[in-house]
């Protein structure tokens, strides 16, 4: 098999086994305990726990051109009472060099977090503290010499949604009240705003539809002097009725501090198209 062919492989079988593990979740857990109804995930959020699995190609000062990026994680209602809800969210976040022979792990971000949802009528807001951790893969550090950064923080997040038929809108902060290095700033702003269309634009078959979406999300951190990051998406959203799944086929686009947790002090712009699963 040539090097470029391998290479799509490891592509496909990262793919595949996002694929699987949704498969596996949506049989393994009843719909009214799968997802937060009140504040849907965020589409454009490159930290938002989901399943996806993208291709992209960036232009940094440290990492390859051309990296896969892949995303397992979910959000889970643990109790829902009238217009409160509290989960359970939790993912990992990980990139490969596709420029390597062996495609290396390059980095993986570990996210679990405890969300509280109100919500009333179009309104709602979501307050969680959750945990991050950063690694490199043993493979990069292997490869480059690059040394691991001790990166590590727990997080007080609010965030503030209001929605229409096809629109929302959303903004607010979070402050890291343990951290580390200590010299990390603790204070990042947010905001976005998202489309889903109303209507149906494609179908696959006779059950599932297809409507398109957008969503635009920037984050502002202390550390990075409020530099902004934004990240846009864009593309086909399928569902099925009496499925709670939603998968997409999308392009995204991203410029600003990077999102991965070991080189949270560069600068990336990037673009990339993949599919996600999120409910």
């Amino acid at each position: 098999m040539t090097p470029q062919r391998t290479t799509w492989a490891r592509v496909v079988g990262i793919v595949f086994g996002v694929m699987t593990t949704t498969v596996v979740g949506a049989v393994a857990q009843t719909p009214e305990r799968a997802g937060v109804a009140g504040f849907p995930p965020l589409l454009a959020n490159p930290r938002e726990p989901a399943f996806f699995a993208t291709y992209v190609w960036d232009h940094s000062t440290r990492l390859a051109s051309r990296l896969a990026t892949v995303g397992l994680g979910q959000t889970i209602s643990l109790i829902e009472s009238g217009r409160w809800e509290v989960a359970v969210a939790a993912g990992v976040f990980s990139q490969f060099n596709m420029e390597s022979p062996t495609n290396d792990l390059i980095n993986a971000d570990y996210l679990v977090g405890l969300p509280v949802v109100y919500h009333r009528g179009s309104f709602a807001t979501r307050f969680q503290v959750y945990h991050q951790s950063s690694h490199l893969g043993d493979e990069y550090m292997l490869h480059t010499g690059i040394q691991r950064a001790d990166l590590t923080f727990e997080s007080a997040e609010l965030l503030f949604s209001q929605a229409t038929v096809a629109w929302r809108i959303y903004g607010g902060g979070e402050y890291a009240f343990a951290r580390s290095p200590s010299d990390l700033k603790p204070a990042c702003l947010r905001a976005g705003l998202e489309y889903r269309g109303a209507h149906a634009v494609a179908r696959l078959g006779r059950l599932t539809t297809g409507r398109l979406v957008a969503g635009l999300d920037v984050a502002s951190a202390q550390f990075r002097a409020w530099q902004p990051a934004w990240s846009f998406v864009s593309g086909l959203e399928m569902t099925a009725p009496g499925s709670t799944w939603r998968w997409s086929v999308l392009l995204k686009a991203y410029t600003g501090p990077a999102p991965f947790g070991q080189f949270y002090r560069d600068h990336l712009s990037s673009l990339g198209g993949g599919i996600s699963f999120a409910r």
